[in-house]
């Protein structure tokens, strides 16, 4: 069964950084693209970041140049390094395939609260 188990979240002030990380069960996903995604209170959940197998990453404008995506098939995780926060950036952040594969669940996300 595939699973994504995403942590790291917590509470940090503005201009802070976090590091997420995100354990997924492997086998066929070492070899997709996947992605880091955010819902804030209010919207919907959107895609802003991803990484391919071979490491090649995109990232959406609002976090372009403050957030990393890296990925380590070897131990089935994913990372997203995230500096510079802002307010707006106050989300549950979630890992899944980009694009999502509808017939895999969610992970419970982990929440990210910047405020001062």
């Amino acid at each position: 069964q595939v699973q994504f188990v995403e942590s790291g979240g917590g509470l940090v002030q503005p201009g802070g950084s976090l590091r997420l990380s995100c354990a997924h069960s492997g086998g066929i996903l070492s070899i997709l693209t996947m992605g880091w995604y955010r819902q804030a209170p209010g919207r919907q959940r959107e895609l802003v970041a991803t990484i391919t197998t071979g490491g090649s990453t995109h990232y959406t404008d609002s976090v372009k140049g403050r957030f990393t995506i890296s990925r380590d098939n070897t131990k089935n995780m994913m990372y997203r390094q995230m500096n510079s926060l802002k307010a707006e950036d106050t989300a549950v952040y979630y890992c899944q395939l980009s694009p999502i594969a509808s017939n895999y669940e969610w992970g419970q996300g982990t929440q990210v609260t910047v405020s001062s």
